[in-house]
């Protein structure tokens, strides 16, 4: 009868217990931080893929009409960390609905096309996906004929001159016909 109630020696002491939940504390603190940055890294891509599909809508709208169109700011205020309805708030016949473009679902940026003459147009988007005091702007800007700028977006980081290149230095907005970031801190929240 002795040799049954002898306990066991088999388990896992306390020590053992704590150390593996350390080194699981440790795993979390270093994958946290990173899926947050992917996480903010994928809601920014929206405003990118967004802008090229606007483009798009332009092209083929001159290709039809011979003219670019513009449209007004949507939605109305420029989104949080949090997704926006999209609702079309652009004047008939300067809209996006007449380019025949409309984003799925709600949004995290506020897009808008400044158009002047039918001839050249910029597209702009904003958002303050991150919650930080900062916006990032991103923009598209089409030139007029073979000149070296195009008209100034609705948001103000968009520059006549193009937007943001890497590659000119951190206050050069000068790449056309590309889709990116307005200025040097754009596309550059707090990650």
């Amino acid at each position: 009868m002795s040799k049954l109630i002898r306990k066991s020696n088999k388990g896992f002491t306390l020590i053992e217990l704590m150390i593996v939940v350390a080194i699981i504390g440790i795993l979390a603190a270093i994958a946290i931080p990173n899926f947050l940055r992917f996480q903010l890294k994928a809601k920014s891509s929206e405003g990118k893929v967004n802008i090229a599909a606007i483009r798009t809508a332009e092209e083929s709208y001159l290709a039809e009409y011979g003219t670019y169109v513009g449209a007004a700011v949507s939605p109305l205020a420029i989104p949080g960390t949090a997704k926006a309805v999209f609702v079309d708030t652009g004047a008939a016949g300067a809209n996006f609905n007449v380019l025949g473009w409309a984003p799925e679902g709600q949004v995290f940026f506020q897009y808008a096309v400044a158009a002047a003459g039918g001839t050249n147009y910029t597209v702009s988007a904003a958002a303050n996906i991150d919650g930080a005091d900062a916006s990032q702007f991103w923009g598209y800007v089409k030139p007029l004929g073979a000149t070296a700028a195009g008209i100034a977006g609705v948001h103000g980081a968009c520059v006549a001159g193009g937007i943001w290149d890497p590659s000119a230095g951190p206050a050069a907005a000068t790449a056309l016909n590309t889709v990116g970031p307005c200025d040097g801190t754009s596309g550059q929240s707090v990650f």
